[in-house]
């Protein structure tokens, strides 16, 4: 199978990664890519909002299955354009990613499906919101109803704060605060059946003990030793199979990775949101831990044939990723510095390194490009043994003013 993945950031290096493994797959491309994944697929320029351009290129190629990666090109439709063209493709319409493209399209969904949520207002004013604010009370919780790539979330005590977010906004959803530790939970679904995954946790803020800005994710890890026993069986009852079965009778099939934030609250389950793709930096640990081979699965989605799917394989151990950032990540992230020690950071065979914002210059050097650069993922036999591998491997990489939490799963590998 020829396969054509969409994107150039670590989660679809790590997809590129687990499908570079698989025998199945005899050619691996992917557009735009970045430097690491052209160490595994062959790159190709594209626009990846432009569905006419990645199915041309799907069509040159010979792809038997297009994977496209980031919520933007799904949001715009390119999953449609790849489905018209004939090419099987692992991604829901542009109609089903609204689950993600509009916060108050998901409360709707999961209101009418009976999904456990938390109570929110819709506001599209200053006045709206503020009224919305002082109904809940604080730690308030608004939410940028659009795509803001994993930052258009604002918690905080400050009113002032929250109100400046929501004013920022076009529109907002605004919400009770949840308590409780957060899980991701990622499923894949062909619009009827539904397998979930192994759970994770990211961590959001930019600095270590959930300090500082919220972020695109700063770390991951899996399994998760405190979660609850029948966690995942209860979500794919509560939450995963209700939402699909709910946009199925609406006409909307939701084909893809469908991707539950929740919160474990006291009052239990809640689901945080949704988005409609791989989340980065969970999927580099989930992946890391799937021993059944990833292209029949993603197939599977695409071809509507997941109840023939045998039961995925897991090792049973633990996977860790920590982010390297640039410097002055999130504000205003420095580009154009080059990125010593990757070979190094991989030569044991412990850990190794996906690539998230980096480049290739014209003398072969890597060097950053984006806000969050590497994510450095090592595996073991548990989450200390993980961990330790994975900032050994950190502790090899060098990169002007680069910065990294120290703190990615410290609790669940300590007890």
């Amino acid at each position: 199978m020829k396969v054509l993945v969409i994107g150039g950031g670590a989660r679809e290096h790590a997809l590129c990664r687990s499908l570079s493994q698989d025998p199945v797959v005899t050619e691996l491309h992917c557009a735009p890519g970045n430097a690491g994944i052209a160490q595994v697929a062959t790159v190709h320029p594209v626009d990846q909002l432009d569905g006419a351009q990645v199915a041309a290129l799907a069509g040159r190629l010979g792809a038997g299955l297009v994977v496209v990666g980031p919520e933007a090109p799904l949001v715009a439709g390119v999953a449609d354009a790849v489905r018209a063209a004939g090419v099987p493709v692992f991604g829901p319409s542009a109609a089903a990613a609204r689950l993600e493209g509009s916060k108050a399209f998901a409360k709707d969904v999961m209101a009418a499906a009976g999904v456990p949520t938390a109570r929110s207002y819709v506001c599209t004013t200053v006045a709206e919101a503020a009224e919305a604010l002082d109904a809940f009370g604080a730690p308030y919780v608004v939410k940028d109803d659009g795509l803001a790539a994993g930052k258009g979330v604002v918690v905080t005590s400050d009113r002032e704060a929250a109100l400046a977010h929501a004013a920022a906004c076009e529109r907002v959803v605004i919400e009770e605060y949840l308590d409780g530790p957060e899980v991701s939970l990622f499923a894949i679904t062909d619009g009827t059946t539904v397998v979930p995954l192994q759970p994770a946790q990211d961590f959001k803020r930019a600095l270590d003990g959930d300090e500082g800005p919220n972020t695109g994710g700063m770390g991951a890890y899996s399994p998760l030793p405190w979660a609850p026993d029948g966690l995942v069986e209860e979500v794919l009852e509560t939450v995963l199979q209700p939402t699909v079965d709910e946009l199925r009778h609406r006409g909307t099939e939701f084909s893809g990775l469908l991707y539950a934030g929740l919160a474990l609250t006291s009052r239990g389950t809640r689901v945080i949101e949704f988005n409609a793709r791989f989340g980065d930096p969970e999927t580099q640990v989930v992946l890391a831990r799937l021993r059944t081979p990833l292209a029949g699965v993603l197939l599977a989605s695409a071809e509507g044939t997941l109840d023939q799917l045998e039961p995925l394989r897991w090792d049973e151990g633990a996977a860790v990723t920590v982010v390297v950032a640039s410097e002055g990540y999130p504000d205003a992230p420095r580009t154009g510095d080059p990125i010593e020690g990757l070979a190094e950071a991989e030569a044991d065979g412990t850990a190794f390194v996906l690539h998230a914002g980096t480049k290739a210059d014209e003398d072969g050097r890597v060097l950053s490009a984006g806000g969050r650069v590497l994510s450095v993922t090592a595996t073991g036999t548990d989450l200390a043994g993980a961990r330790d591998r994975a900032y050994a491997a950190v502790d090899r990489i060098s990169l002007k003013g680069g910065q990294h939490r120290t703190d990615i799963a410290l609790k669940a590998a300590t007890g």
